[in-house]
């Protein structure tokens, strides 16, 4: 993949990047490398909490759906019951 360079044309990002640049020992591209890994580790974690969240609701279903039932003297799923689900 080619490397293509960085350009900044936003005042406000350049105000930023300058301003967190000007500590010592800081350069702009430190700066920016650290604000991408910061964001990259924020979108993960929000999509991780997500994918959990959507697991915990599943499993919350599936525990309902157990306890409303009677799965050891339930009537046996046969072929006719699953087709007069599309009748």
């Amino acid at each position: 993949m080619a490397k293509m360079p960085l350009s900044v044309t936003d005042a406000e990002v350049e105000r930023l990047t300058e301003e967190l640049a000007s500590r010592p020992g800081i350069s702009k591209t430190e700066v920016i490398r650290k604000a991408f890994q910061h964001e990259t580790a924020r979108e993960t974690t929000a999509q991780q909490e997500q994918h959990s969240d959507y697991v915990e609701r599943v499993l919350a279903f599936a525990r309902a759906l157990r306890a409303e039932g009677d799965p050891e003297n339930g009537l046996p799923i046969t072929k006719e019951w699953r087709d007069s689900l599309y009748e």
